[in-house]
């Protein structure tokens, strides 16, 4: 409650209240917004040197216990494929698992899904690409014939009672393809939400996504599905990650993937940098007034751990920024 007795005091509070409540009113920022760290998976993947198990077991460890409640664990590709991922079984093994958190993963054929079974998965992801050179690149088929692999898993899992969570890669550009149509995007996640998946992340995967250009994808897909289906996952390529996200939230989607430190980056996009950085998501959501029950001092106390095992800086502003104030 406001007292004063100077009347020019009063209005001067008054139209800055307003000011401030007209410029939240101008974006429909969701109160609630879950964040999905990719950062075992998505964020490592690509990493040129072995990143030890037992350091990722300790880096998920860590992560579990900053608030997050979805937590990308490893993928169960073929070793051939993704060197870096051929610890996977292991890894799921290891890690303390805690009854609020999901620890999904990546599944890319059904003898992946089969070891993933055996180790106790409860949540897979499968994927596909709206561009059918990264699809050939990606998977060796055509985004057709990829959507029937994604079937034959989904057929078996549901027999399983996991839960299948899809993405869909090049959302709007591809390296070898270039500019992807929205309806391409379109038809993919309408495909994938029809197989059975629960939600579906829209990735743009070689970080080439501008406000525009995000909002025109996602406005294609709201006409034929409710954004609470709907996952972004961005990459920062050119720095505008976190405004694409913004976009996102602005159209009514209320899950973010992100990668702590800004790790990652794609085997089949050369020149593609890593995901938008979870510590900088986790301010910007926080500053807009959205509830995301993540630690972020927690948050960039892992960061700095995951960076210093891989031996590189931090791609995370915000870790950058805040690491000595919390912990120096």
């Amino acid at each position: 409650m406001v007292r004063t007795t100077n009347p020019r005091k009063f209005i001067h509070f008054f139209n800055k209240f307003k000011a401030e409540r007209n410029l939240n009113d101008r974006y429909n920022i969701p109160v609630e917004v879950k964040v999905v760290e990719v950062g075992p998976r998505d964020g490592l993947q690509n990493e040129p040197v072995n990143v030890p198990t037992n350091t990722k077991i300790e880096f998920i460890n860590r992560l579990s216990e900053t608030g997050l409640k979805a937590i990308e664990v490893t993928s169960f590709v073929s070793p051939k494929w993704i060197p870096q991922m051929a610890d996977n079984a292991k890894v799921f093994q290891g890690i303390q698992k805690k009854s609020n958190i999901d620890y999904p993963v990546l599944i890319p054929n059904v003898k992946g899904l089969e070891t993933a079974l055996s180790v106790g998965v409860k949540e897979i992801a499968v994927f596909a690409s709206a561009s059918e050179a990264f699809s050939r690149k990606n998977t060796n088929c055509s985004a057709e014939e990829g959507i029937n692999r994604i079937r034959e898993i989904i057929d078996s899992a549901k027999t399983h009672n996991l839960k299948v969570r899809g993405y869909v890669s090049c959302v709007v550009g591809c390296p070898y393809d270039g500019f992807i149509k929205p309806l391409a995007v379109t038809k993919i996640v309408t495909a994938l939400l029809e197989l059975g998946c629960y939600e579906v992340s829209l990735g743009d995967t070689i970080g080439v996504g501008t406000k525009k250009t995000i909002y025109n994808m996602i406005k294609d897909i709201v006409n034929v599905t409710e954004a609470k289906n709907l996952a972004i996952h961005c990459h920062d390529t050119f720095g505008q990650a976190l405004n694409n996200v913004c976009t996102a939230l602005d159209l009514g989607i209320t899950v973010v993937d992100s990668s702590v430190s800004g790790l990652g980056g794609c085997p089949y996009a050369k020149g593609a940098t890593g995901n938008v950085a979870t510590e900088d998501v986790i301010y910007m959501l926080h500053g807009l007034g959205s509830n995301t029950g993540i630690d972020l001092k927690k948050l960039i106390g892992v960061g700095h751990f995951i960076s210093n095992a891989i031996n590189r800086p931090t791609a995370s502003k915000v870790n950058a920024a805040l690491y000595s104030k919390y912990f120096l």
